[in-house]
């Protein structure tokens, strides 16, 4: 009587449990070959090959059920050069708390051409940008609780330039931003880590992140975000920072530096697609975690 009980109440939490994300593997990747491709010209803003990765990232979230829009701004170079940028951005409206927002990013430019030499940026960040139209489209058919603003960044390279922009004038209400996933550089596997930064300031996401690292796809660390680390503190080095500046919570999803980092040989045949797919199923269903556990959103929030 009790193995027939017990069999049924271990049927009825495999029933309740959420079924881990199944993302589009195989888009997934042609996305990142595409994004990095030398036609693209290293995505440099305000270029013709920055023009042509935007159509290509509009292109695809409408493919997946986004409406887009685009945000333009500008910024002066330190050579005191006028630069044009553009954001692009969509909506998964959330089925529970739909005025409460968690902003999604990863940067589609890179550092263009330089002597000759194209630098494709594949894992930089076109991985972290292909990534959004495989979590759009995953979240549009699995909505969230709270509304996920999918956002492709400009002029990251340049000093999150482009997240700077979009926290100044958000499309939705600054205040009602809860929290920003930031992807950059999350499909070189070579050490077969993926790193979550951000627990160090906002305590209360920690064991959200702990309970995903246990069965993640990839071996999912935390770290990286501590003062007394120095350049190995990556609070400062990508677009989440804008968000933290701004005091909304942020957790940064990244690799450690390879040696193709901004070099032009950070190429499409570098990256391991099979890890890369598991690290984009492994931040998906962090997002989801996050998601589900808005207790854990509303201290970070409130620290």
């Amino acid at each position: 009587m009790k193995s027939a009980l017990a069999a049924v109440l271990a049927l009825a939490l495999t029933a309740a449990a959420p079924a881990p994300p199944r993302i589009d593997g195989t888009r997934l990747v042609q996305d990142l070959k595409v994004l990095s491709a030398d036609d693209m010209a290293g995505r440099y803003p305000g270029t013709p090959g920055s023009a042509k990765a935007r159509a290509y990232v509009e292109q695809r979230f409408r493919e997946v059920g986004l409406t887009t829009k685009e945000q333009p701004f500008t910024y002066t170079t330190k050579a005191g050069a006028e630069v044009p940028g553009v954001n692009v951005w969509g909506v998964v409206k959330g089925k529970k708390t739909p005025d409460r927002y968690i902003v999604v990013t990863a940067h589609y430019d890179h550092l263009g051409v330089k002597d000759g030499q194209i630098f494709n940026g594949a894992d930089d960040n076109a991985s972290g940008t292909a990534a959004l139209f495989a979590m759009a489209k995953y979240f549009k058919a699995h909505r969230p609780d709270h509304s996920l603003v999918f956002v492709a960044l400009d002029a990251e390279e340049g000093g999150a330039r482009g997240a700077h922009a979009f926290v100044a004038g958000p499309p939705v209400p600054k205040d009602a931003i809860v929290l920003n996933v930031n992807l950059d550089m999350v499909a070189r596997g070579d050490k077969g880590e993926l790193y979550a930064s951000g627990g160090y300031h906002n305590p209360g996401l920690v064991p959200v992140l702990e309970r995903v690292a246990k069965t993640a796809p990839v071996t999912l660390k935390l770290g990286h975000d501590r003062p007394e680390q120095g350049q190995d503190d990556w609070t400062g080095q990508s677009d989440h920072m804008a968000f933290h500046e701004a005091g909304i919570p942020f957790v940064y999803f990244g690799v450690e530096d390879h040696p193709d980092y901004h070099r032009p040989t950070d190429d499409f045949e570098k990256v391991n697609p099979d890890w890369y797919v598991r690290s984009v199923q492994t931040i998906t269903e962090a997002v989801m975690a996050l998601d589900a556990d808005d207790a854990a959103i509303r201290a970070a929030k409130a620290n």
